[in-house]
C-alpha cells in the first residue's frame, strides 16, 4: 500500500474556490483503480490550510493516478490560489 500525504495554503479569498475544485478531485480519484482512501480536510488550527490524504493499492495506482489529465489540472487550479507551493509526501507501507 502507499500513502499520500500533501498540503496547500491558500489565499484568504480563494478558500472556497480551492474547497470545490479539492471535493471534485477526491470525489472523482475514489473512484479510480487502485484507490482505497482519498479525502480532503481542513485544517483546524489553520483554516485556510488544506490537507489531503489518500491510500493506494500500489505504486502502479497512484502512477495511474498522477498520469489522469485532471489530477495535473487539479495541481495546477490549486497551485494558482496557493501562497506557496503545495507540498507531498509519498510513503510505502507494508
Amino acid at each position: 500500500m502507499v500513502i499520500v500525504t500533501g498540503s496547500v495554503r491558500v489565499r484568504p479569498e480563494a478558500i472556497d474556490e480551492a474547497v470545490r475544485h479539492s471535493l471534485e478531485h477526491v470525489r472523482r480519484s475514489r473512484r479510480e483503480a487502485g484507490c482505497l482512501q482519498h479525502g480532503v480536510y481542513r485544517d483546524a488550527e489553520e483554516p485556510l490550510r488544506l490537507f489531503f490524504y489518500e491510500q493506494w493499492a500500489d505504486r502502479d495506482a497512484l502512477n495511474a493516478h498522477f498520469a489522469v489529465p485532471a489530477s495535473n489540472d487539479f495541481v495546477a487550479a490549486v497551485s494558482a490560489l496557493a501562497t506557496e507551493p503545495p507540498a507531498i509526501d509519498i510513503h510505502d507501507v507494508g
